[in-house]
């Protein structure tokens, strides 16, 4: 049986008082593995941030791991966002933290108390991502590479039933953004939903699944040639 993950009804995003995409209809399933293409300035990002609760969504309908975004109320973010991972371009980590600092902090602001279970899912996440023997590393002394590793593996500590990732690979170069790539494709195999924003055209090449295109206020699939 499908379980609908996302989907959003003739949904209009604004960035302020401008329309940025019109009519929007969108559904992800459970397991899925979907692509959000467009040029810089597109509207992916502004998609993005109305997923996580950044931009209000005032027109049409959408519903994210069972929340209402239309109803969505301030206090609700947070409750929102545990159940999802959101994994950035500029990886967004505390530089005054470890690795194993960085986990511990979005935990305890999840709600997580006990220390042994902390230390326990760090381990579990870091293992997952290939970073195991680097929780004692500051941000700074990493490679771009692994800064993005992190990020995921911070993305899934709360083992969310969505996966955000708004140009997951562009900071990275071509050969470390491959890595990164293997890396959310396992995690896909592993049962997680991604939803990927990316301009990285030969990633989709090398990698084909589900795509969605922004382009003139629009989104809308495009079927790829085989």
């Amino acid at each position: 049986m499908s379980q609908t993950v996302l989907q959003l009804k003739d949904a209009n995003i604004y960035q302020s008082d401008n329309l940025v995409l019109s009519n929007v209809n969108i559904e992800l399933q459970k397991g899925d593995f979907v692509y959000l293409i467009g040029k810089t300035g597109s509207g992916k990002s502004s998609f993005m941030k109305t997923l996580y609760g950044d931009l209000e969504l005032t027109e049409g309908e959408g519903h994210i791991v069972e929340f209402n975004l239309r109803e969505l109320k301030e206090k609700e973010i947070p409750f929102l966002r545990r159940k999802l991972g959101v994994v950035f371009q500029d990886f967004k980590l505390l530089p005054d933290r470890t690795v194993n600092g960085n986990l511990e902090f979005v935990l305890k602001a999840t709600g997580w108390k006990d220390t042994t279970e902390i230390s326990e899912r760090i381990e579990t996440v870091l293992d997952k991502v290939g970073m195991k023997t680097k929780g004692f590393k500051f941000p700074h002394e990493l490679s771009g590479g692994e800064q993005q590793r992190v990020a995921i593996a911070r993305a899934l500590l709360n083992e969310p039933e969505l996966i955000l990732a708004d140009e997951p690979t562009g900071n990275l170069d071509p050969q470390t953004s491959i890595e990164v790539m293997e890396l959310l494709q396992d995690i896909n195999k592993n049962g997680n939903t991604i939803l990927m924003a990316t301009h990285d055209y030969a990633l989709l090449l090398r990698y084909p699944s589900k795509t969605f295109k922004c382009d003139e206020n629009k989104v809308f699939e495009v079927v790829q040639r085989k």
